[in-house]
């Protein structure tokens, strides 16, 4: 099983949406074969708290026009990682220390990543890992 269509859609208009918002190291994974609750996982981070707040407003405001609705909403409060759970896609926007700490890439590895456009990855940053950490 492989995500739906219209998970891959949701996942590239929340990747696009991050990307407006000038998130850092976009990535999506297909998580189908692993999970049963969802299809689709979109991680993306930024260096602080109110940039993490504008990539899900974005986020939420894009998928919202796409006739998707949320599930749920967690870590709003704090502005370091807010989880947007849309059902068939799951949207993280951490900031960049959890992003590094909580290494979600190494988790989620097996799975196969969902290609982006072009126009989401190009000029994009990436957590700069500090003290020899990776994302991968």
């Amino acid at each position: 099983m492989t995500a739906t269509e219209r998970a891959v859609e949701l996942v590239t208009i929340a990747a696009q949406a991050a990307s407006d918002k000038l998130a850092d190291h976009i990535i999506a994974f297909d998580v189908s074969e692993q999970l049963f609750i969802t299809d689709a996982f979109v991680l993306c981070s930024a260096p602080n708290d109110r940039q993490v707040r504008a990539i899900v407003d974005e986020v939420e405001d894009k998928l919202r026009d796409a006739g998707a609705k949320p599930v749920r909403r967690e870590g709003e409060r704090d502005g370091r990682w807010v989880l947007l759970d849309y059902g068939d896609v799951v949207v993280h926007v951490q900031h960049e220390e959890e992003r590094i700490y909580y290494s979600l890439e190494r988790i989620w590895r097996d799975c196969p990543t969902i290609t982006l456009p072009e126009s989401v990855s190009s000029g994009q940053g990436g957590v700069r890992p500090t003290g020899g950490e990776s994302l991968a």
